[in-house]
């Protein structure tokens, strides 16, 4: 539309210049120097009129760029004014991106090894997101309460690591952390498991609560597939004594531990069914004395947790295979003799709903327990360990615990007895 008005200004002048001579012509002919005259007062005219029209338009680009120019500051204004907003509104919302958990228990216990009270645990968790793909996990642990030259009690960095997300569906954490293995290792909340006390097997074998320094890959592999892989600090055994070669007693807690020789975990996961989690875990170690007596190791773990409903289920199976059996097995150590094979199991079926109108749900389990730390010896080494008894959640992240426990062994005295216990997490 511009372009055409563009051509039509110095043409309007020319079409009424000849329609004038259009209608002079019929009541006077003008001679040639009249007609010549007529021409170049038109032709200045059309001059005079382009230059006006060039003169309009160099204004309207001048107003143009003055508009764009204007626009371009106002939008970056907004642009200025929303990042400042943004870092006022991140330093404002700090404690938004901090996060404060834990969890605790207190037993009761009444058996014939012991008949004691103790706060067994007081666990703080501390989480921090730096960005979206960014994070800091940490867990603090204090132990039976005190501690103290002439207590049991211990404070402990369980966890302290930073976590960043590869992509959507992969992820690395390195620091310190737990072993990717079990059921509870992970996952180890009183509100989260049946019976006041951990199941031996994952004290004794697994050994639960255990954590290492390193690095960790982790994700999602679809179809409910999820995996880890991690390399870490590893075990140091005891090589004589009592203790030689037990699995729990080599755990070093990231505490100016020994890194003669590290450890390599690898766990897939499946949890493609709701309520379903099927677990399969090998670890390696190369020597788990730290280059005392170069014996290496070998964990396997399998295990099923299954709620469907009211009714739940927990299997696992662990076995440690350690190198160099003349070594471990040594007459002058009897208490070492079976040691290069360490294994147990356990299976806990259970039964979760709500009763009548009381608030909350309770909760039914038996566990049959199987380990053996001497499994490689000929003789029967087993412990086998009945716990039975009831949770009651009056909310989900409170729970009161009562079982009693049942011993049937050979190799070492019974200890029978029951527990009572209190829970929380948040």
């Amino acid at each position: 539309m511009k372009r055409s008005c563009q051509l039509l200004h110095p043409l309007i002048p020319l079409t009424l210049g000849l329609i004038t001579l259009t209608a002079s012509a019929e009541s006077k002919t003008p001679s040639v120097e009249e007609l010549w005259k007529i021409i170049q007062a038109q032709q200045a005219e059309i001059e005079s009129l382009k230059r006006q029209q060039q003169s309009i338009e160099r204004k309207a680009e001048t107003a143009g760029e003055k508009a764009v120019t204007a626009d371009q500051k106002a939008e970056a204004a907004v642009v200025a004014v929303e990042e400042s907003s943004a870092r006022t509104a991140g330093a404002g919302s700090w404690a938004d991106k901090t996060k404060l958990g834990g969890y605790g228990e207190l037993h009761y216990n009444n058996l014939d090894s012991k008949k004691e009270v103790d706060f067994h645990r007081f666990v703080l968790t501390l989480g921090h997101e730096f960005t979206d793909s960014i994070r800091l996990f940490s867990e603090v642990e204090l132990e039976h309460s005190v501690v103290a030259s002439d207590t049991n009690g211990e404070v402990e960095l369980e966890q302290a690591y930073l976590e960043f997300d590869l992509n959507n569906r992969h992820a690395v954490k390195t620091g310190d952390f737990l072993v990717p293995v079990g059921i509870m290792n992970e996952t180890h909340e009183p509100p989260t498991f049946y019976g006041v006390e951990r199941n031996p097997v994952e004290t004794y074998i697994i050994p639960t609560t255990w954590w290492e320094a390193g690095a960790d890959f982790h994700g999602e592999l679809g179809r409910g597939f999820s995996y880890s892989l991690a390399g870490t600090s590893g075990l140091d055994v005891e090589t004589s004594g009592s203790d030689a070669f037990l699995i729990r007693e080599g755990r070093q807690e990231v505490a100016e531990a020994q890194a003669n020789d590290g450890a390599f975990t690898g766990r897939l996961k499946w949890t493609g069914l709701p309520g379903v989690e099927l677990g399969l875990t090998g670890q390696w170690q190369k020597d788990i004395t730290q280059g005392e007596l170069g014996i290496g190791a070998t964990l396997l773990e399998t295990h099923a947790d299954i709620r469907r409903g009211p009714y739940g289920l927990r299997a696992l199976y662990a076995r440690w295979d350690l190198d160099k059996h003349n070594v471990i097995n040594n007459p002058t150590n009897p208490d070492a003799v079976g040691r290069d094979v360490q294994e147990g199991w356990y299976v806990e079926p259970s039964y979760r709903t709500q009763v009548g109108t009381i608030p909350g749900e309770w909760g039914l389990f038996s566990r049959y327990n199987v380990w053996d730390n001497n499994a490689g010896s000929s003789n029967d080494t087993r412990m086998v360990q009945i716990n039975s008894g009831l949770n009651y959640w009056p909310i989900a992240d409170v729970v009161f615990k009562f079982d009693v426990q049942t011993q049937d062994n050979d190799s070492a005295e019974n200890d029978n007895g029951f527990n009572l216990g209190i829970g929380y997490q948040f």
